[in-house]
């Protein structure tokens, strides 16, 4: 892994310098809560990460303060910045006027995503009338509008939307058909399941590479309203594991550190090309993690 803010495209850094680590931040709601990214954001800064990103809330809700945040962090840090953006609640025209905003402040990575319904993954999409329905046709949308790298989401559990696990992979060959040149998964609680999907799609003869998400479990219920958000199944291990620590913080924390660990040297060992790690906005899990991963010699 090395820090490269060069101007060479993200996939040619996990091609080249892999393996990659980045790290997922979220726009802060209150001054304190900014606070808080801002110092997880500098320690995190001393890893190097291949780049960083920012996430986009439900119809655009978080818009400003996502712009706003990936550019600061873009232009006052020697990080490499992606921003997120998503189909909900809006039309190509303001599409448009945000992936506007993204380059106006010195941004060129961008995760397009069709996003969840407000409501949660259980609820209904509606595209808007004078919006778009799929993740690939945003993904033809932003690389129209410049020189921008695009990622997309990868689903190693399937989509809930997904007839199959075969049908995710196919969405996948599409998104890269339109111009995404890699994938991040949601969190994954299950190595196996990342696997199956990204020999599903080398099987399609797709070669963009995918990237495992990945979130150290420091709380107890975390797990469940993540996947309440997500959509995606827990695998029952894990669960497992984190419930045998029972009320105990600090040996949920301990054992979701391990977990983190276990799957993040699985996952190196059998040729991901690099971890992205929820951080939550904190950075101290993360930290712990990749001090483990470097006393296993993987980073």
């Amino acid at each position: 892994m090395r820090h490269d803010k060069s101007g060479r495209p993200i996939p040619q850094l996990l091609a080249e310098d892999g393996p990659s680590f980045s790290f997922e931040f979220m726009p802060p709601r209150s001054e304190r809560a900014e606070a808080v990214l801002w110092n997880s954001v500098r320690r995190l800064e001393q890893l190097r990460p291949t780049f960083v990103s920012v996430t986009y809330g439900a119809g655009g809700s978080t818009r400003d303060r996502t712009v706003r945040i990936t550019g600061r962090i873009e232009q006052e840090t020697t990080l490499r910045t992606m921003a997120h953006l998503t189909c909900v609640g809006s039309s190509v025209a303001e599409l448009r006027r945000v992936v506007g905003e993204y380059a106006s402040v010195g941004i060129s990575n961008v995760l397009a995503l069709r996003g969840d319904p407000p409501g949660g993954p259980a609820a209904p999409w509606i595209a808007h009338p004078e919006g778009l329905d799929h993740a690939d046709k945003l993904v033809s949308l932003v690389r129209s509008l410049g020189d921008f790298t695009v990622g997309v989401a990868a689903f190693p559990d399937k989509h809930p939307e997904s007839a199959s696990l075969e049908d995710e992979a196919d969405a996948l060959v599409r998104k890269a058909d339109a111009g995404a040149a890699f994938a991040i998964t949601q969190m994954i609680t299950d190595v196996d399941a990342y696997l199956r999907l990204r020999d599903l799609v080398v099987a399609r003869g797709c070669t963009m590479p995918i990237i495992p998400g990945l979130l150290p479990v420091t709380a107890v219920g975390q797990l469940q309203r993540l996947t309440e958000l997500n959509g995606q199944p827990l695998a029952a291990d894990v669960v497992a594991r984190i419930e045998a620590a029972g009320e105990d913080v600090t040996a949920v924390r301990r054992e979701g550190i391990a977990i983190c660990t276990e799957h993040s040297e699985r996952l190196l060992r059998e040729g991901a090309p690099g971890l992205h790690f929820m951080t939550m906005n904190k950075s101290t899990a993360t930290l712990e993690v990749f001090a483990n991963l470097r006393q296993s010699s993987l980073v």
